[in-house]
Parts: structure tokens; sequence; C-alpha cells
């Protein structure tokens, strides 16, 4: 009888055995087959792929002055599997000027592989960036003692002015995210992080070229592999033109200087963006060099928020600029007529509801309204559309969605698609908003402050400068774009589409009046020194605080070449800021220059400071 002990004791041996081989031959498919370890190993050693950096494409403004532009710049790169321990650690830190601790911070993050996702021993990884031709020259004596260590060379970005910082925006060094959706990128590549550095960025970036090198067994470069045959050549990024005219942009910052708020003007017949001013801002050349993380977080700390773009991120009340959209929408639908006058004791007063007005004659149309900026006028036509034209739309919720979808055809509510990151829609409300917030009762009377740019209602200062820009049109505009012209390409058709708004042309040309009308006697006033045409309509947008001063105009009248939006938080009636300094930019852009009392104007305004609510005067 057999021993069940050693048969069953024979099977487990040779189950061991076949497992043995197994693992083998799995182990032997992986590093043969599907490993490139050795074959990275064998590469490293034969050969150096050293990468070329195209130069970024620069930034002109529109009439070709430049605005940003690149300078030489090195980065340490490391080999790790070429350092082998023969690395002096003190004298190397030394050469560079960093301390031991930070040696140690860097060469652990380049292994880390959630921080670096695509580290490999093997391939040049940046030890540390952008040196100085300074301190270059300083490692570069002193580098032949450093093994694995080689130096790339790379450029960096210059800005030529202090100013549009929010607009041109910055670059810095790709994170793990960008790596991610981008195989272009590597660690240590640098990617363009805000405005049009961010939204051009491929355009900017060019193309990589790549050099292979052969070296020999010690590792020493012995030239280009086939004198260069396989090497691929780097392609400079595209010039950007943009619309922006530099010395407007500079007055604007100028002017905004000691306040918050925001400037925008629009080219109408083209949309093209003339000048963005977000206040406070800072100086572009914070954001470059190995200085820039430091910088990026001081302000990124700062109560008064500097790297917030208000001109397209800030949401405000467009208080009453908001009126010359509801004189369109009045106009169009038939609820008033040119001639139709409305009451104003003070402004607006039925059944106990009272919003106040300042003093001026009445009853008035539509024209003179919008001249004395009347609170009582637009109060009535919006309520008649609300609450008295049942017949014509069935139901106060279908009358408020007609009276959205006006106000959508003008460009709110929605994002109007600007070619800068961070673009905010705003809020215009409509009867499901309202059957929420009110549980379905509501009427006329319970929404009536939307008629005057108060309420619900919130427009970024772009919205309110593209209003002026479809008024100056009569109807129509132009997605508004920061960039005019990409090097070699033809603009994107999306800023070359009139869009049309619900309003008839002929409710416009009555609006233009009336803007006129305001700036040769009514809030606009100032307005009518100039030697052109200008429109112009004030806003006082309430505040908890001190409110804010709102200016929208164009100029000249019948020939527009620009539109104006000026918001000024905290600085009071729309005339006190808003109509000056926007007038100030129509002068500066239509005759080129200031005159002399207008430089004096500008020089005053400057000087003059707001705290939160408060206002030096």
């Amino acid at each position: 009888m057999k021993d069940s002990n050693l048969e069953y004791r024979h099977y487990v041996i040779g189950g061991v055995a076949v497992l043995i081989v197994v693992v083998y031959i799995i182990r032997l498919f992986t590093l043969q087959i599907t490993s490139d370890d050795y074959k990275k190993s064998a590469d490293s050693n034969a050969f150096l792929k050293k990468i070329e950096y195209p130069a970024r494409g620069a930034i002109l403004d529109r009439h070709g002055k430049l605005m940003v532009y690149n300078q030489p710049s090195y980065d340490i790169m490391v080999v790790m599997n070429e350092i082998k321990g023969r690395l002096d650690t003190l004298e190397f830190c030394h050469a560079l000027g960093i301390s031991h601790e930070e040696f140690d911070k860097r060469m652990a993050a380049i292994k880390d592989r959630n921080r670096n996702p695509g580290y490999s021993r093997f391939t040049e990884q940046v030890f540390l960036s952008q040196l100085s031709d300074k301190d270059f020259s300083m490692f570069q004596e002193k580098m032949f003692r450093f093994p694995g260590f080689y130096v790339q060379k790379r450029t960096v970005r210059q800005y030529q002015y202090p100013v549009a910082a929010h607009v041109l925006g910055d670059v810095a060094e790709v994170s793990p995210s960008d790596i991610e959706e981008d195989d272009y990128y590597q660690p240590g590549d640098y990617i363009g992080k805000l405005g049009v550095e961010r939204s051009y960025e491929k355009e900017l970036r060019g193309v990589k070229g790549i050099q292979i090198l052969l070296r020999d067994a010690h590792g020493r470069v012995q030239g280009r592999y086939r004198n260069g045959e396989l090497d691929q050549r780097a392609q400079p990024g595209k010039n950007l033109t943009l619309g922006i005219d530099l010395e407007l942009q500079k007055l604007g910052e100028r002017l905004l200087e000691g306040k918050i708020g925001s400037i925008v003007a629009i080219e109408p017949s083209t949309g093209e963006v003339l000048c963005m001013v977000s206040s406070p801002s800072y100086d572009p050349r914070l954001m470059v060099g190995r200085q820039r993380s430091k910088n990026h977080r001081v302000l990124s700390q700062d109560v008064w928020k500097p790297l917030l773009n208000r001109s397209i991120m800030g949401l405000y009340p467009p208080g009453s600029t908001f009126k010359t959209s509801q004189g369109l929408t009045f106009l169009s639908e038939g609820i008033i007529t040119p001639a139709t006058q409305y009451p104003c004791a003070h402004g607006f007063n039925f059944r106990g509801l009272h919003v106040g007005c300042h003093g001026h004659a009445a009853p008035l149309p539509l024209v003179p309204a919008l001249s004395t900026s009347c609170n009582g006028f637009f109060c009535w036509g919006l309520y008649h559309m609300l609450n008295q034209n049942i017949t014509k739309y069935g139901s106060v919720q279908k009358a408020m969605d007609t009276w959205r979808d006006y106000m959508v055809s003008m460009g709110f509510g929605y994002k109007l698609g600007i070619d800068l990151p961070g673009e905010k829609r705003g809020l215009i409300p409509n009867s499901q908003f309202y059957d929420k917030a009110y549980k379905g009762s509501w009427n006329g009377l319970t929404v009536i402050s939307i008629s005057i740019g108060q309420g619900e209602v919130l427009l970024t200062p772009l919205q309110i400068a593209n209003l002026g820009a479809t008024i100056a049109n009569r109807g129509y505009y132009y997605v508004p774009h920061v960039v005019r012209k990409v090097q070699g390409e033809p603009i994107d058709t999306a800023f070359t589409r009139r869009h049309y708004t619900k309003a008839e042309r002929t409710a416009y040309d009555y609006v233009v009046q009336g803007m006129r009308s305001s700036a040769l006697g009514g809030t606009c006033h100032e307005l009518a020194r100039y030697d052109f045409e200008a429109c112009g309509k004030t806003g006082t947008a309430q505040n908890r605080g001190h409110d804010h001063s709102v200016f929208m105009g164009f100029a000249p009248m019948n020939n527009p070449q620009i539109a104006v939006a000026v918001y000024v938080e905290n600085g009071g009636w729309g005339a006190t800021y808003g109509v000056p300094i926007g007038g100030l930019l129509m002068e500066q852009y239509i005759k080129g220059k200031l005159s002399e009392a207008s430089l004096a104007k500008a020089q005053s305004i400057q000087e003059r400071r707001i705290a939160y609510g408060t206002t030096d005067r």
C-alpha cells in the first residue's frame, strides 16, 4: 500500500516548481517586452535627448507697441541615474547659492511621483528654474564638477509696462493637472495661467524641438546623432496683436488709482476691447521669475483682491444705465410710444409703494426721462408691461419672460464669450425665479426695482460697456474680444458675427436722442464741453454703504468710435466719477491726447482716493 503522505508531497513539490517557472517567465516577459526600463537605461547611456524650447509669441497693442516679449533664462536640469553618489553636495549648493535643506527638498520633490508623475531616473528633470544671466555664469564655471547636472536654455516673459495685468495674464510652471490634460507638457514646462496668456496658450507656446546627442561610454557628448538628421527644430509661438490701445489703458489705470472698480472701452464697429481696467491692479512684472510664487501669495491674500478681474468677474447692479434697455423694450413691445408721459412726484408712488427720485419737471416722455434719469417713468413702464397687459401676454409670468428675452438678446444674463478666462454671466431673473422666491404670489410692484437696474439684476462692467456699443450700433453687437489678430491666422468667426437684439431699430433712435440730451443738459452735462457729440447715461447704484458711481456712453453720436462703461465702487453719484472719467477716455481715444484742461482734470481724479463707505472729495 502506497504512502499517501509521500504521494501528496510529490504533488506539492511539483506544483511549487511549476509556479517558480511561471513566475520567472512572467518576470522575463515584463522586463523584455512590457517594461522599457532597460531600453531607457541603454538609450540614456548612448543618447542625450535635449529639448529645444520655442520662443513664446510676443504680444503687441493695436498700434504695434510691444507689451510682452521674451528674455533668456536658464534651468538647471538633473539626470538622477548619472549622479551615482559622485556629487559634492556642499560645493554644489554653494555654487547655486542654496541651502542643503533646499537641495534635499528639491531632490525629494523630483522623485515624488504624486507631484511629478512623469519622473524617470534616466531623463532630465528640472532641479532649479529661471536662473538669471549672472547666476548662470557663476554656476557654469563649476558645472563640470557636478556629473548629472545640465543647463537648459529657456526664455522668460518680460512685460514692458506695469499695466494691463488682468488682460495679459502671466506664465508659470505647469501643474500635474496641466500635464494630465495635455501631453505636450512635461514637468518644468511653463503654461499661461491667466489672461490672454491662458486663453491663447496653444497659439503662443509654439512647438518644441529636439536634439539627439550621441554619448560615449563615459557619458561625454560626442556630437549630434547621425549629424542631426533626426533632430526637430523648435517652431516659435505666434505673435498676438491686441485691440488694446496702450495709451488709453494707461490713462484708465491712472484714473482708477486709489479706487475700486472697472473701466471697459469697446470699439462698436468691431467689438474689439480698447481698454480693460480693473482696480486695484498690480504690476505684471511681479509674476516673473523665481519670486513669482511669493508675490502671487501676497496678492492672493490682499483684502482688496487685486487678482480679481472686476471687468468680467465683478457682478454689480447697473443702476440707471439699465434704463436704456427698458426704454428699448417698452417701445418695441408697444407699452409706450415716444410721446407717452408718466408722472413723477419725486418718484414712483402707487398703492403705498414709493421709489424715490430727484426733483425734475414732470410728467415727461422717454427722451427727457432718459436725460434726467427719471425713476418714476421706468417704474411705470414696467408696471404697465407686467400688470396692465394681461390681454397681450396672458399672465404676469409670460410678460416677465418676454421682458427677460429682451434682456438676454442685449447680452445680459449669460456670458458674452470674451476671449479671457473667468467671465461671469451676471443675473437676469425670469418668472421661475420669482415664482420660487415668492411662491407664485407676485406682480409688477413686487419686482419694480429691476426697471431702474436695482433689485435682482446684476451685470458685469463688460456687459454694461457692450450695452453702450449695441446702442451705438443701433441694435447689434459683436462679441467683445481683446485679441485683434493672431499671426498667420484669421480671426475667429465668433467675433465677426453680428448679434441683433429683439428691440426695434427705430427704438434705438429715441434712446440715442435721450443719451445725447443727457450730455447736453441732463445728468451727463459735463460731456457738453467736448467738440465731439458724446452720448451718455449715468447710474447711481444703491449700496449698503456709499452708492456706486456708474456711467455708460459712446461717441461720436453718428459715427461711434468708442463705447465706455465706468464703475467706481462707493463713488457716489454717476456724475461724480463715472461721467468725467468716461469723457476723458473718449477724448483720449478720439483726439489721441488730452487737452490742457483735461490733463488737469485727470490729475485731480487720479489724486482722489476712495475707501469703503467713504469718499474723499
